[in-house]
């Protein structure tokens, strides 16, 4: 036999072989099974996140209001302090001689009155005999004078007293004081730049988020025209620094009514409890928001994906057929997508099986469903006939199909 005829030979023989793989795997071409959920309209917070910065709800600076040297400090720096505690004292001894003096003027002006008073009737009731008109008047001119100079040695009196009284500075709030700038021996002067310490309050705190004023006019026209379900007062959860989420939710305490002329953003401040002091002033914190409800479908993040264009996508059976679908989100619940447009209550959304999919593709759809720990599991088969719609929870572990 020639080399031709072996060639044309082993050419046949590797054909007929290939025939016959090809019939040892008649599924090979057939549609890919893949697991589905029944998606359904349903009602879906709104949350929005906001960067925050802490601020202090009240700090003061202290400062002396009177002139002299400091002669003690009174409080323990960083140890909580209430209203109306000492914090420094200043020496009091020409305040102390001062009062003294007010008092001795006010009981000299006291004496002169009763008998300006006596001088003033004696002259009324002799008018028209010995007294004349002009001695009534310097009569009655003498005893006002003497009320006055009573009031006034009253007034400086108080004067001398309040000023006594401002040698000794407490605190206007309860807080945590900080380190004094001053020591005893410092001259301080009445109403100086220079604060002695200064006593922030931190329980409860304040936050000021800002939202950009256009998204805040795209939500009120969304509430206007019924889209949005708007919530009746306006919390926020806090995440720290550190990606920790603060225990307590905040309350708004002040709107926002200006829009910054440098960043377009409208602030909001709300107030939280700070117990423990987990929140200091200048913070920076990450702040969300429930600003209503939203009739959405809910699609786990482990059946969309994000195509080059930055579109979020996801696949869905229908007819037995592979369709992508291009969806609307208003960002996320949980582990899932907040979808507002793209898929339709009842559809058979792809969640596990559908990688390489094209569109178009032959797929046998599986009901399955996303258990509490995100993992996908089969139906049992008297469920099979009724697929959950999804809840949104992305699996920590997928289990295909089979």
């Amino acid at each position: 036999m020639s080399l031709r005829h072996l060639s044309l030979f082993g050419l046949a023989a590797l054909v007929l072989a290939g025939g016959a793989q090809a019939q040892q795997q008649p599924g090979a071409g057939g549609p890919r099974q893949v697991g589905v959920v029944i998606v359904a309209t349903q009602s879906v917070p709104l949350i929005a996140t906001l960067p925050g910065r802490a601020v202090a709800r009240d700090a003061v600076a202290i400062r002396p209001r009177v002139d002299g040297f400091v002669t003690e400090v009174l409080y323990s720096p960083g140890r909580p302090i209430t209203a109306g505690t000492p914090m420094f004292r200043i020496d009091a001894t020409t305040y102390e001689a001062a009062v003294e003096q007010a008092r001795a003027n006010l009981a000299s002006a006291k004496a002169a009155v009763p008998q300006a008073e006596a001088a003033y009737e004696r002259t009324k009731r002799l008018q028209g005999s010995t007294a004349s008109r002009s001695s009534l008047e310097e009569a009655q001119a003498a005893m006002e004078q003497a009320q006055a100079a009573e009031k006034a040695a009253d007034a400086a009196l108080k004067l001398a007293e309040t000023q006594l009284s401002w040698t000794t500075i407490a605190s206007p709030l309860d807080g945590l004081p900080s380190v004094a700038a001053v020591s005893p021996g410092d001259l301080v002067t009445a109403g100086q730049s220079d604060a002695l310490a200064t006593v922030t309050q931190l329980d409860p705190i304040d936050v000021d988020m800002f939202e950009p004023s256009a998204r805040l006019q795209r939500i009120r026209e969304r509430v206007e025209s019924g889209e949005i379900r708007r919530s009746e007062s306006l919390n926020a959860q806090l995440t720290l620094e550190n990606g920790t989420t603060y225990a307590a939710k905040g309350q708004m305490v002040a709107p926002g009514y200006t829009v910054s002329t440098s960043t377009g953003a409208i602030d909001f401040r709300f107030r939280f409890e700070n117990p423990e002091r987990r929140i200091l002033p200048g913070m920076f914190v990450r702040g969300t928001i429930e600003i209503g409800r939203i009739e959405a479908v809910l699609v786990p993040q482990m059946a969309a994906a994000r195509s080059r264009d930055g579109r979020l996508t996801a696949w869905v059976a229908d007819d037995g057929k592979a369709v992508k679908r291009v969806l609307a989100e208003e960002g996320v619940h949980g582990n899932a997508w907040i979808v507002t447009a793209g898929l339709a209550a009842g559809e058979s959304l792809i969640v596990n099986g559908g990688a390489n999919l094209s569109e178009g593709a032959a797929v046998s759809p599986v009901p399955v469903e996303i258990d509490e720990d995100g993992v996908v599991r089969d139906l049992p088969a008297t469920s099979a006939t009724d697929a959950p719609a999804t809840e949104g929870a992305a699996p920590a572990a997928e289990k295909p199909a089979e």
